[in-house]
């Protein structure tokens, strides 16, 4: 008689004060942390993944439960948790923001896992079938030589696109940023055909590739990025995606080159203000030492490959001002960037900019862990140096409201076309202009949720994944 097989249930929490982030639930991306955890997971488990970016929670039976959360979604993460262990259920939790609050987490879950997955799951599995399940695991650094692939089959079939990983770990140390310290300050690398293996099993053709750089810095980066984008083309592999990089991006025009042949229609680029005093303050260093007067020519080549640039900035630095910010808006609205990512500056933990807000008492959304929830960008949960906290929301939604409205997303829409003279890119960069339209407009009843159809009547291009 076959014995019974446990059941592992996955859970990936929506925080629910951000759903206007998923208005077009096909244009996330799948939690790929948790379908690595599932891969990892003996044979001998059943293995369940209930996702809330598709399915609201519906309690269900089983042995183990484990989440994975961002900041944003962990007081979500800590509700349902407590559902399960009220009813004598282990729970185990990991990510970004338990490996930086860990004496936080194991208050409200029986099991936290530090860092990254892969090195300590294997002995959590068989530590919790011994009886012998522990508060802690901490996760190594391991090398990308052997990467686990998740088990996509788990994911919700409307995700319209797939996410894959080719590095881990940043040398960068941004003030905002906690990537550093939790995958590392040092590159590891994928090896190129493993990538490639795995790029050929995907049913999707839109990819995102979720590293934080996918070029990296140095000749040496530059030529694995060459050999990736020969891989994709000698290969056949018909995809259309877009990564996150840095401003290095254009110093290597093969690299565009190669990179638009090989399916790459955005990037995004951290670029985050146009002074150079506020780049310095936040330590971001390359886009300091390269300057403003730089970023037009970065755009105009990007744009020579038909790429579209999808700029991120920060509202709400300590030296900001109403009159810096609206001056922040007017550099976007003019400069060459086709999509607009704007954030309100926000303290994650692990970064020095929380350590510094938290020594100086400066934040004012405080009481954890249910105040984690307002920590998605788009709240000012801090006290200004400058502006009072009406007079800096105010400002910000002012200046949204000049990024992000029909007329400035049309206009946009139409310079990316002469930029970059690809109609695809045009219809990427301007999908995701109305993704954050919808989010920032999302409570107000005056404006219409807007997509690509109700605009432009685009429904029959192919590579729109917008709507």
């Amino acid at each position: 008689m076959l014995k019974k097989k446990r059941k592992l249930l996955l859970i990936n929490p929506l925080n629910s004060g951000t759903k206007g982030l998923i208005i077009h639930k096909k244009v996330i991306y799948p939690p790929l942390g948790l379908g690595i955890i599932a891969t990892l997971t003996p044979d001998n488990w059943e293995v369940e993944l209930m996702d809330e970016n598709f399915e609201e929670f519906q309690y269900k039976e089983a042995d183990l439960v484990a989440f994975t959360a961002l900041t944003s979604s962990v007081t979500r993460a800590y509700e349902i948790a407590d559902i399960y262990r009220k009813k004598g259920t282990k729970t185990v939790i990991g990510g970004i923001h338990v490996s930086m609050m860990p004496d936080e987490a194991i208050k409200l879950v029986d099991t936290v896992v530090i860092g990254e997955v892969e090195s300590v799951w294997p002995t959590l599995i068989e530590d919790f079938e011994n009886g012998n399940l522990k508060s802690k695991y901490m996760g190594m650094l391991l090398s990308m030589e052997n990467a686990i692939r998740p088990k996509r089959d788990l994911f919700h079939k409307d995700y319209n696109f797939a996410s894959i990983q080719t590095t881990r770990g940043c040398p960068m140390s941004c003030d905002f940023c906690s990537v550093h310290t939790f995958n590392g300050n040092c590159y590891r690398l994928r090896p190129v055909d493993d990538v490639l293996d795995e790029l050929e099993t995907l049913e999707h053709n839109m990819v995102y590739f979720v590293d934080d750089n996918l070029i990296g810095y140095g000749k040496k980066s530059q030529q694995r990025a060459i050999e990736l984008f020969n891989g994709i083309i000698d290969r056949g592999i018909k995809i259309e995606w877009f990564c996150s990089a840095s401003m290095n991006f254009a110093d290597n025009e093969e690299v565009l080159e190669l990179a638009s042949k090989a399916g790459c229609r955005m990037v995004l680029l951290g670029i985050e203000s146009e002074r150079i005093d506020q780049l310095q303050d936040m330590n971001k260093k390359l886009n300091a030492k390269m300057g403003i007067d730089s970023y037009d020519k970065v755009f105009s080549t990007i744009h020579k490959y038909g790429i579209a640039v999808l700029g991120a900035f920060i509202y709400g630095l300590s030296s900001d001002t109403p009159e810096s910010m609206a001056a922040r808006t007017d550099y976007i609205n003019n400069a060459a960037i086709d999509a607009v990512q704007a954030t309100i500056l926000t303290p994650l933990p692990g970064t020095g900019l929380f350590n510094k807000m938290i020594e100086e008492k400066k934040i004012t959304l405080n009481n954890y862990p249910e105040d984690w929830q307002h920590y998605h960008f788009g709240k000012v949960v801090f006290e200004h140096d400058i502006m009072d906290h009406e007079t800096i929301s105010n400002e910000i939604a002012s200046n949204w409201d000049k990024l992000y409205n029909e007329n400035t997303l049309k206009k946009k829409f139409i310079r990316t076309l002469k930029q970059t003279k690809s109609p695809v890119a045009g219809i990427w960069s301007y999908g995701s202009n109305l993704q954050y339209y919808n989010l920032v407009f999302e409570h107000d009843n005056s404006r219409p949720h807007l997509d690509l159809v109700d605009i432009f009547g685009l429904k029959d291009i192919d590579s729109n994944p917008f709507i």
